[in-house]
């Protein structure tokens, strides 16, 4: 069975094994909401506060790695634990990481 959904696309409504058949279509969203102010509404609707500071504060641990600030310093900064900056790392180090991508350009954007 199929629920449709606002971007005229069909989506399971079980997930495929290993995964949410609803990725791709809230991917589709966030790719087509262009405005900061309009994102930022749409998170406020969507996340808890607590979710949305989760998500700033993981975005913030990926930008201090990306500058350089050694773990331990962003641990004792942010609060956070050496796993998720350790994950944070690892992300950054893979070969075809969209994140460090996003982190080296300028201009913030990445369509690859």
């Amino acid at each position: 069975m199929y629920i449709s959904v606002s971007m005229h696309r069909n989506i399971p409504e079980r997930a495929p094994a290993g995964g949410s058949p609803h990725i791709d279509d809230i991917a589709a969203v966030f790719t087509g909401i262009s405005d900061v102010k309009v994102m930022r509404r749409f998170f406020a609707e969507m996340f808890t506060p607590a979710e949305r500071k989760d998500i700033g504060l993981r975005w913030r641990l990926m930008i201090m790695l990306s500058q350089g600030v050694p773990q331990r310093a962003i641990a004792a900064q942010l609060r956070v634990s050496l796993c998720k900056i350790t994950r944070g790392a690892k992300v950054l180090k893979a070969r075809n990481s969209v994140s460090r991508s996003l982190l080296s350009d300028p201009t913030g954007t990445f369509d690859r």
